[in-house]
C-alpha cells in the first residue's frame, strides 16, 4: 500500500473497521481491474456478500450487495440509490465516514445474510411467455429471462430480442444496439444461440451480449486486445472478456464506444 495515496489509506481505515464489526468476516479479491490485474476488488462476505471496496480518482466507493434493504438512520448510503437492490458509500478526499454508524451497517448486513427467515423463491420455471401484440407470436423467456429468438441474420431479430428483453434490460439493450451502430456504421447483426451478435461483414463477430437474471453480459470475442482489457473472463474463455451490467450500474459510454471501435477494428470470431 502507498502510505501517500488518500484513497488507499481510507480503504484501510474501512477494511478495518469491517473486520472488527465482524471478526468472522470472510476478505476475498475477486472481478479483477484491468488497472490492477493481479490483485482484484476486495470483498468482504459472511453468508453471503456484504459489501465490495472500490478506488477511483475521486471517490472511495462501499458497495453493500443488499443495500436497499438494510436500516440506514445515519444517512451513510450516498450513492446508487435508485436500484432496489445495492447502495454504495462514496468517500471523498478528507471526508470521514462515522466509524460506529458504519459498523453498525455491517452488522445489520451480515445480520440479514445470516437471517434463517429468508423468503423462500419459488421454483425457477425453464420458459416463461412474454405477451405479444395482435398478430405476433408471444416470444418465450428461457432460464434467466433470455428471449428465445430464432436464428436469424439482420437487424429485426436483434431489435425482436431487445423488446423482449425483460424489464430494464430493454432500455439497457437499445442503448447499446444504437452505440454500436452509431460508432460501427457498417456493422452487420444477427441473433445466434438466443443472443444478439455484431460483426463485419467478412471479418467475423466482435460482440455479443445475453441476458441473465440479473444483469446482462456483454462479451467481446477478441476482449484481451483491448486497452483496457473489460474485467471479465476466466482461464477457459481464452481471448474472449465481457463485463456485467447490472440494473443500478452507471453504464460508461465513452469506454464502451472505445471498446467497441476497437473490437471493430479487430479480426473478429467466426464459429
Amino acid at each position: 500500500m502507498n502510505p501517500t495515496d488518500w484513497r488507499e489509506a481510507t480503504l484501510a481505515r474501512m477494511r478495518a473497521l469491517i473486520l472488527k464489526a465482524d471478526p468472522e468476516m470472510i476478505e476475498e479479491r475477486k472481478w479483477k481491474k484491468p488497472s490492477n490485474a493481479m490483485v482484484g476488488i476486495p470483498v468482504w462476505s459472511h453468508h453471503g456478500i456484504v459489501c465490495t471496496g472500490e478506488t477511483y480518482k475521486k471517490v472511495v466507493k462501499l458497495t453493500f450487495a443488499k443495500g436497499a434493504s438494510l436500516p440506514d438512520p445515519s444517512h451513510l448510503f450516498n450513492s446508487s440509490l435508485e436500484g432496489n437492490t445495492r447502495r454504495a458509500i462514496d468517500i471523498h478526499e478528507g471526508e470521514q465516514v462515522d466509524a460506529g454508524a458504519f459498523q453498525a451497517l455491517v452488522q445489520a448486513a451480515v445480520a440479514q445474510n445470516s437471517s434463517p427467515a429468508k423468503k423462500a423463491k419459488p421454483a425457477a420455471r425453464e420458459t416463461q411467455p412474454i405477451k405479444a401484440g395482435k398478430g405476433k407470436k408471444a416470444v418465450v423467456l428461457l432460464s434467466g429471462g433470455n428471449p428465445q429468438i430464432a436464428k436469424a441474420d439482420g437487424d429485426a431479430p436483434v431489435q425482436e430480442y431487445i423488446a423482449a428483453m425483460p424489464g430494464w434490460k430493454s432500455d439497457l439493450g437499445r442503448r447499446l444496439d444504437a452505440l454500436i451502430a452509431r460508432h460501427v456504421p457498417h456493422v452487420r447483426k444477427a441473433v445466434k444461440w438466443n443472443s444478439p451478435f455484431y460483426g463485419i461483414e467478412g471479418q467475423g463477430w466482435f460482440l455479443s451480449f445475453h441476458v441473465l437474471t440479473r444483469y446482462v453480459k456483454v462479451t467481446f470475442f477478441s476482449g484481451t486486445s483491448l486497452r483496457p482489457i473489460p474485467p471479465g473472463g476466466t482461464p477457459k474463455s481464452k481471448d474472449s472478456r465481457w463485463i456485467d451490467i447490472y440494473e443500478d450500474d452507471e453504464l460508461d459510454d465513452a469506454q464502451m464506444a472505445i471498446w467497441v471501435q476497437q473490437a471493430a477494428a479487430l479480426p473478429g470470431w467466426v464459429p
